[in-house]
Protein backbone atom coordinates (compact mmCIF):
# COMPACT_ATOMS: atom_id res chain seq x y z
CA UNK A 1 0.00 0.00 0.00
CA UNK A 2 0.99 3.34 -1.13
CA UNK A 3 0.82 6.26 0.77
CA UNK A 4 0.04 9.63 -0.79
CA UNK A 5 2.67 12.33 -0.78
CA UNK A 6 -0.13 14.77 1.30
CA UNK A 7 -0.32 12.27 3.89
CA UNK A 8 3.43 11.78 4.74
CA UNK A 9 3.60 15.94 4.66
CA UNK A 10 0.64 16.15 7.29
CA UNK A 11 2.24 13.88 9.23
CA UNK A 12 5.43 15.75 9.30
CA UNK A 13 3.36 18.94 10.34
CA UNK A 14 1.78 17.42 12.64
CA UNK A 15 4.72 15.63 14.16
CA UNK A 16 6.43 18.82 14.28
CA UNK A 17 4.02 20.50 16.01
CA UNK A 18 3.65 18.06 18.44
CA UNK A 19 7.00 18.33 19.66
CA UNK A 20 7.11 22.42 20.03
CA UNK A 21 7.62 23.34 23.52
CA UNK A 22 5.68 25.90 25.28
CA UNK A 23 8.41 28.31 24.88
CA UNK A 24 8.01 28.83 21.75
CA UNK A 25 4.66 29.55 21.72
CA UNK A 26 3.67 33.15 21.23
CA UNK A 27 1.40 35.08 23.83
CA UNK A 28 -0.28 38.24 23.22
CA UNK A 29 0.86 40.92 25.69
CA UNK A 30 -1.74 42.65 28.13
CA UNK A 31 -2.11 46.15 27.72
CA UNK A 32 -0.79 47.93 30.55
CA UNK A 33 1.04 51.26 30.79
CA UNK A 34 4.20 52.56 32.65
CA UNK A 35 3.35 53.66 36.01
CA UNK A 36 7.25 55.17 37.31
CA UNK A 37 7.70 58.93 36.45
CA UNK A 38 10.15 57.40 33.60
CA UNK A 39 11.84 54.13 33.13
CA UNK A 40 14.75 52.69 31.30
CA UNK A 41 13.93 49.85 28.60
CA UNK A 42 16.63 47.55 27.84
CA UNK A 43 17.34 45.61 24.92
CA UNK A 44 18.05 42.18 27.14
CA UNK A 45 18.75 41.19 30.11
CA UNK A 46 21.82 38.84 31.56
CA UNK A 47 21.45 36.97 34.68
CA UNK A 48 25.02 37.49 35.85
CA UNK A 49 25.20 41.10 34.82
CA UNK A 50 21.65 42.29 34.87
CA UNK A 51 20.48 44.37 31.80
CA UNK A 52 22.17 46.12 28.91
CA UNK A 53 21.75 47.50 25.75
CA UNK A 54 19.53 50.48 26.75
CA UNK A 55 17.50 51.59 24.15
CA UNK A 56 15.52 54.37 25.64
CA UNK A 57 13.44 55.93 28.46
CA UNK A 58 10.01 55.50 28.91
CA UNK A 59 7.94 58.35 30.32
CA UNK A 60 5.15 58.14 32.75
CA UNK A 61 1.78 56.10 30.45
CA UNK A 62 3.63 54.96 27.64
CA UNK A 63 1.70 52.16 26.30
CA UNK A 64 3.36 49.00 27.02
CA UNK A 65 2.47 45.10 27.47
CA UNK A 66 3.09 42.50 29.59
CA UNK A 67 1.69 39.52 30.74
CA UNK A 68 2.27 38.02 34.28
CA UNK A 69 2.69 34.27 34.08
CA UNK A 70 3.63 34.27 30.16
CA UNK A 71 6.07 36.34 29.89
CA UNK A 72 9.51 36.26 31.71
CA UNK A 73 10.54 38.49 34.35
CA UNK A 74 14.18 37.87 36.06
CA UNK A 75 15.38 39.82 38.97
CA UNK A 76 12.82 42.35 38.83
CA UNK A 77 13.20 42.84 35.27
CA UNK A 78 10.18 42.18 33.06
CA UNK A 79 10.22 40.89 29.56
CA UNK A 80 7.87 43.99 27.83
CA UNK A 81 6.38 44.79 24.86
CA UNK A 82 6.59 48.60 24.24
CA UNK A 83 3.70 49.25 21.39
CA UNK A 84 5.08 53.01 21.01
CA UNK A 85 7.65 51.68 18.35
CA UNK A 86 6.31 48.28 18.44
CA UNK A 87 9.25 46.16 19.97
CA UNK A 88 10.87 43.85 23.41
CA UNK A 89 12.91 44.77 25.73
CA UNK A 90 13.27 45.18 29.32
CA UNK A 91 12.17 47.12 31.98
CA UNK A 92 11.43 46.98 35.79
CA UNK A 93 8.43 44.99 36.60
CA UNK A 94 7.22 47.54 39.56
CA UNK A 95 6.75 49.66 36.59
CA UNK A 96 4.22 48.12 35.02
CA UNK A 97 0.91 48.76 35.61
CA UNK A 98 -2.66 49.34 34.60
CA UNK A 99 -2.99 46.32 33.22
CA UNK A 100 -6.18 46.93 30.88
CA UNK A 101 -6.56 50.45 31.07
CA UNK A 102 -6.52 51.21 27.29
Amino acid sequence: MRISTRIVAALVVVGALATASPAQAVVVPRHAINVCQSASFYDNYDSASGPHGLKRVLEYANKVGHTPGAHPVYNGWAATFDFGPNDWGYMRIECIGGYDSW
